[in-house]
């Protein structure tokens, strides 16, 4: 069962989905409709999951779940992969490269290779105040307060 996002209590599970490109405004509508509709329908066990979804900054897909409701198996987070893969068809896009590290420079979305992190540190392009999208975090709490947050607050900090 569909909520709005803003409406799914701090504790609800997230998934962060990073998008190798931003959507177009056509895109992003068209994948908007697209997770309404799969988010609507999305079951655990029989159980209608109370699940939510939003993308931001054109290029995060988040995926949400109130656990509470009813907690996403191992089936219906299946289920979910299978329908990212879908859309990753659809629209031409990667969601489930881990390689890529996005930051906020300069007012816009950048991604730089996870091997490349060392050397833009070293090269001061990349500072302990620079803000990472972290994929890892875990609730839409977490999501609302603390992302993006400062590089060196986060698993990055040992470059630093």
């Amino acid at each position: 069962m569909y909520v709005p996002f803003e409406q799914l209590p701090a504790y609800s599970r997230v998934w962060v989905y990073q998008l190798d490109r931003p959507l177009t405004p056509e895109e992003e509508a068209r994948m908007n409709q697209l997770l309404q509709d799969f988010v609507t329908e999305w079951s655990s066990h029989g159980r209608d999951l109370q699940a939510s979804f939003t993308i931001k900054e054109h290029h995060f897909l988040f995926l949400a779940t109130n656990e509470e409701v009813a907690s996403a198996s191992g089936c219906s987070i299946d289920k979910s992969v299978a329908f990212m893969r879908q859309l990753e068809q659809e629209f031409n896009v990667q969601l489930f490269d881990r390689t890529k590290l996005a930051f906020r420079q300069q007012d816009e979305v950048r991604t730089i290779p996870l091997t490349e992190v060392k050397a833009r540190v070293a090269a001061g392009t990349l500072a302990p105040e620079t803000l990472y999208f972290d994929t890892l975090v875990q609730t839409v709490g977490a999501m609302q307060e603390q992302w993006p947050k400062p590089a060196k607050d986060t698993w990055l900090a040992r470059y630093f």
